[in-house]
């Protein structure tokens, strides 16, 4: 249960308050925890190859958050680097994957939504790479969707899933 308002919630039959700026993470054996303050740069679901390979799924939802708002507060991650200037963080013990981070966007850092103490607070808004989306899987969100990034004032190829030609 949530309550976006005052961020009353149910975690695992224990009612908690949340700091309004402060949102925490873990990985699957509680071995790492992480923790960032203030509002995510954005939230995004992505379908290159990259990352559902790192996920072994067909989508993975980013949130990214400036690298001064956030930290390790439990444990630290080991690293793959899986392109250049590419890292990746992972948990050695339970192998849940936590973070990437890539040298061109230096100030900010992307965990996975799913990781989050309370998923709900994740509020994707857009998909990215969906010229790599696999052709199995669809969304049927109607968020904007965008053949690499948003960046650069890229315009969305589409809103919403593609339409099933009959």
């Amino acid at each position: 249960m949530v309550n976006r308002h005052n961020r009353t919630v149910l975690y695992r039959n224990k009612v908690r308050q949340m700091d309004a700026t402060s949102v925490s993470g873990k990985c699957l054996c509680g071995s790492i925890v992480f923790q960032y303050t203030g509002e995510p740069n954005w939230t995004l679901h992505c379908h290159c190859e990259s990352c559902r390979r790192a996920t072994s799924s067909p989508i993975t939802t980013w949130i990214s958050v400036p690298r001064s708002a956030f930290a390790f507060t439990k444990g630290a991650p080991r690293y793959f680097h899986s392109s250049p200037g590419v890292r990746r963080g992972f948990c050695e013990n339970c192998g849940s994957p936590l973070t990437y981070e890539n040298e061109r966007i230096e100030g900010e850092i992307h965990v996975y939504a799913v990781s989050l103490l309370d998923a709900d607070y994740a509020s994707p808004s857009c998909h990215a790479f969906v010229n790599e989306q696999l052709p199995w899987f669809e969304a049927l969100d109607d968020l904007p969707r965008f053949a690499t990034t948003g960046r650069d004032g890229a315009s969305p190829i589409r809103f919403g899933p593609k339409k099933k030609l009959d």
